[in-house]
C-alpha cells in the first residue's frame, strides 16, 4: 500500500519541525541541560520553541514542553492552544502530558520513546486515559535515532567526567 500525497506531506513537515526541535535539544545540551527540545506549530508556523532548562532556571517544571506551552499561551493571549502540534525530541513525561491535555494541544509528535517516564505510551499512556475530556493525536518515532543519539552522547559525556 503506497502513501498518499497528503501523508507524504505530513511526514515531510513532521521531519522538518522535528529538526527544529532537535536544534533546541542540542542548544540545551550545550547549556548543560538534558538535551530535549520542543517546538509548537500552529497553521504551519512556529509559534514557540524551547529546550529543557530546569537547572538554569532553577525550576523543576522548566521542561521544553512546558516552556513552549507558556511561550505560546503568552503569544496568543490564551491558555488554550487548540489546533497546535507540539514537536518534542523525547516522549513527554506525565507532567508535560497533563499540561498538553489542559492546553488542548491537538497533536503530539515525538522523537524517541522514553521507556522509564514516557507518558504517551512508553512507561504510561496518559494521553489515552479515559478520564480526559480532550484527546491528542500522537505520532512517535520521528527522527528517533537522532534524538536518542543526542541523549546517549550527553549521558556518556556526563558519566565520563
Amino acid at each position: 500500500m503506497s502513501a498518499t500525497p497528503e501523508t507524504l506531506a505530513v511526514e515531510a513537515a513532521d521531519r522538518r519541525w522535528m529538526a527544529l526541535a532537535l536544534e533546541e535539544a542540542e542548544a540545551g545540551g550545550r547549556a548543560g541541560e538534558v538535551p530535549v527540545g520542543a517546538v509548537l506549530v500552529l497553521d504551519g508556523e512556529c509559534i514557540a520553541r524551547a529546550h529543557n532548562a530546569p537547572i538554569g532556571e532553577e525550576d523543576p517544571t522548566a521542561h521544553a514542553e512546558i516552556r513552549v506551552l507558556r511561550q505560546a499561551a503568552r503569544t496568543l493571549g490564551n491558555y488554550r492552544l487548540p489546533g497546535t502540534t507540539l514537536y518534542v525530541s523525547l516522549e513527554p513525561c506525565p507532567m508535560c502530558v497533563g499540561a498538553m491535555v489542559h492546553a488542548r494541544v491537538a497533536r503530539l509528535v515525538y522523537g524517541t520513546p522514553d521507556p522509564r517516564t514516557g507518558a504517551a505510551g512508553g512507561a504510561l499512556d496518559l494521553i489515552s486515559h479515559p478520564s480526559h475530556n480532550h484527546r491528542i493525536a500522537v505520532t512517535g518515532g520521528v527522527e528517533a535515532d537522532r534524538a536518542a543519539e543526542l541523549l546517549r552522547r550527553f549521558f556518556r559525556e556526563r558519566r565520563g567526567r
